[in-house]
Parts: C-alpha cells; sequence; structure tokens
C-alpha cells in the first residue's frame, strides 16, 4: 500500500498531462475542422468564378475552336474587304476619268456655241470644217490601211474572229460588281465594329477579373463578421446574435431581481436563472430555466403550470421594473397595474402573491389589479367596480369595507 501511495503523485501528474494533451489536441481538431470549412468555401467560389470566366471565353471564341481561329477567320474576311475596297477605288478612278472626258466634250460644244454635243455634231461644216474633215478621213484611211496591215497579222485575225463584245452584258456584270462591293464594304464596317467592341469586352474583362480580388477579400471579411453578428456563422457556437449577447448581461440581472420576489411567491421552491444553451434548432441567447428547491434540477419554464407561470411572470415584471429603475438614474416606477392570471392560483399562492404586492405599497407604490375572481373582493379595500346597467356601464369606487359611490 505504501509503495502504492508513493507511486499516485506521478500517477496523478501523468493522467493531468494526459489529459491538457487531449484537450490540445481536441483544439487542434476544432481549427483544422474550421480551417477545412473554409477552404471549402474558397474552392467552391473559385470554382463559381472560373465557370463565369469560361462562360466569357465561349462567347469570345463564337462558335469556333479556340479564339485564335476566330481571329483568324476575321483576319481572311478583312483581307477580302481591302481587295474589294481597291477594286471599289479603280472603278470610281474609271468613273471620275470618263465624267472628266464627257465634262471636256461637253465644255467644247459650249465654248463652240451648241448646247449639247450632238446639236454641235448635226451642223453642217465649213469649208475650214470639211478640210479638216478631209484631213481627218485621210488620216481615218491610213489608219484603216494600217488596221488592215494588223490584221493581216495572225493574232490580229485571232483578235477579230473573237465574238463582239456585248455592253449591256458588262454593265449588268459592272452593276453586280458595284452591288457586291457595297455589301463588302458593309461586312467590312460591320467586322471592324465586332472587333472593337470584342477588344472593348476582353480590356473589360480583364479589368473586371483584377477588381474582383480585392472585393471577393473584403466581401468575405464583412461576410464573415456579419456571421458572427447574426450567429450563423461556424464560429459562433451557440448561435448566438450580437443583440442577444448584449441583452443576455441585463436579463441575467432582472433573472436575479426576479428570483428574490418569485422565491417568496412560490414558498421558496422556486428560482429563475438565465440560460444561453441552445434548444433544438433555435438559437440561444435568452433563454430562462427555473430552478426547482424540491427536486433540486433546472428545467425549461415552459413545464410550469398555469398559476406557476403566472406568478413568475409576475416576478419577471417586478424585477425588471427595478432593474429599469436602477438603470435609469434612480427614476422610480411608482405605478403598477397587474390584468388577470389571478383564477389560476390556489388559496396559499393567491396570498403569498398578494403580500409581495403589498410589500410593493409599502414602498409608496400602486399597484392596481385588474380581475374578474371573486375572493379579491373582500382581500381589496378600495376597488374600482364595473356595473352593468339598463343605459349603459357605471364604474362604482368602493373604499372601505362596504361604502359605496358612483
Amino acid at each position: 500500500a505504501y509503495r502504492t501511495a508513493a507511486g499516485a503523485h506521478a500517477a496523478r501528474e501523468a493522467l493531468a498531462a494526459a489529459e491538457r494533451e487531449q484537450r490540445r489536441r481536441a483544439e487542434d481538431r476544432q481549427r483544422a475542422e474550421q480551417r477545412a470549412a473554409a477552404r471549402t468555401s474558397r474552392r467552391e467560389s473559385l470554382d463559381a468564378e472560373r465557370a463565369a470566366l469560361d462562360e466569357v471565353l465561349d462567347r469570345a471564341r463564337g462558335g469556333y475552336a479556340s479564339v485564335a481561329e476566330h481571329a483568324a477567320v476575321l483576319q481572311r474576311r478583312v483581307d477580302l474587304l481591302v481587295g474589294a475596297a481597291g477594286a471599289v477605288r479603280e472603278e470610281e478612278s474609271a468613273a471620275a476619268r470618263l465624267k472628266e472626258a464627257d465634262d471636256r466634250l461637253a465644255d467644247a460644244a459650249f465654248r463652240a456655241g451648241f448646247e449639247t454635243p450632238e446639236a454641235a455634231a448635226a451642223t453642217l461644216l465649213d469649208d475650214a470644217g470639211q478640210r479638216t474633215l478631209q484631213h481627218r478621213i485621210d488620216a481615218w484611211h491610213a489608219e484603216a490601211a494600217a488596221v488592215a496591215d494588223r490584221l493581216a497579222e495572225t493574232a490580229a485575225r485571232d483578235a477579230a474572229a473573237r465574238p463582239a463584245a456585248a455592253p449591256e452584258a458588262a454593265r449588268e456584270a459592272f452593276d453586280r460588281a458595284e452591288r457586291a462591293l457595297r455589301e463588302a464594304a458593309a461586312g467590312l464596317d460591320a467586322a471592324r465594329e465586332r472587333c472593337a467592341e470584342l477588344a472593348r469586352l476582353s480590356r473589360r474583362v480583364a479589368d473586371e477579373v483584377r477588381a474582383l480580388g480585392p472585393v471577393r477579400e473584403e466581401y468575405e471579411r464583412v461576410a464573415r463578421l456579419a456571421g458572427l453578428t447574426a450567429g450563423t456563422s461556424a464560429d459562433n457556437a451557440r448561435k448566438m446574435r450580437l443583440e442577444s449577447y448584449v441583452l443576455a448581461a441585463r436579463l441575467e440581472q432582472v433573472a436575479a431581481a426576479a428570483t428574490a420576489r418569485l422565491s417568496r411567491m412560490s414558498a421558496g421552491r422556486y428560482q429563475l436563472v438565465h440560460s444561453d444553451a441552445r434548444t433544438g434548432a433555435r438559437r440561444s441567447g435568452l433563454g430562462l430555466h427555473v430552478i426547482d428547491a424540491w427536486t433540486g434540477r433546472e428545467r425549461d419554464t415552459a413545464t410550469l403550470s398555469g398559476g406557476e407561470t403566472f406568478f413568475a411572470s409576475l416576478a419577471l415584471a417586478l424585477g425588471l421594473a427595478d432593474v429599469v429603475t436602477d438603470e435609469a438614474g434612480g427614476v422610480r416606477l411608482d405605478t403598477l397595474f397587474i390584468d388577470e392570471g389571478f383564477g389560476s392560483l390556489d388559496d396559499q399562492t393567491l396570498d403569498e402573491v398578494l403580500d409581495v404586492l403589498d410589500s410593493l405599497r409599502e414602498r409608496d407604490r400602486s399597484v392596481g389589479i385588474v380581475s374578474h375572481v371573486a375572493d379579491l373582493r373582500r382581500r381589496i379595500p378600495a376597488q374600482l367596480q364595473v356595473v352593468k346597467e339598463r343605459h349603459g356601464s357605471a364604474v362604482r369606487l368602493r373604499a372601505g369595507a362596504n361604502g359605496l359611490s358612483d
């Protein structure tokens, strides 16, 4: 036995060390679970962000395998439109030269005194004009001889054997080419606008992605603080709101003040205590329990009977009045009205409750009782009785044992 007793101190120290180690490891496990929950929430938010970025990338691809392929297609379209624009410029240059030639012809006819070139051509020529025309005819003959010589050549005969030119068909082809040019120019403008919009959206996406980091960090910090104050955070083990946390201290004062009167009303059986324990899925912070001296156990106030609930509520009201008086800088609550509830009390409890109310009157407080209980008529000396009559209700004052006055 002596040897065993000698080793008991070392065993107790080893047990205390093991219990400390166990508490430390339990705390480490709790912190690890909290970190795992935070990282899971972070991963979910990053997955949502990645999904949003994938959606933006799909819109940028525009139905192609990649953004680069889409850009290559747009570049080919731009090259085609550039070529079409060159053709348009050449056509416009030819049209300008034709218009310039027509203008010179009209100007020459106008300077010659004719309204139109056709009117000038229809006019007879004078001798000088005839000589000039003869010279031109001679020149034409010379040119025709030269052309005949050229036609005698093989290449010239092959050219002459070809079908005659079709100006109308060429005009139709020109019109089609002109319409195609206008459509191509409109497509080029639309493509340029789409490219500019795509570049703007890309810059906007990059800016918003860069700005998202600080905003998300600020949101997580504010959300964590809001969860703590609202009692919904995992870090708030009791799920207690900030208002409940502040009011819990005041409720402890009210319960202590109410216990002094409740103990007297219940003949020393009941005491009220504040409880911040959770009950089921409800939040904690503003709970009240009653300690039953007969059983020595603490239980919920919902287990009280109707009469017990009444005088427990009355004790709470009186305790609240005391706390308000103390906190308001000495301002007294001189009048208290109690409406109904006395019918649920037995005679002994009714006497104890009335004794408590009499003690309030002893401290210069007025207590008014509103009740239909007939037994209170002989216990309350000063009464205001409401009596039903034929022409309405009347109020009578009963100041003594039998004295009545309207």
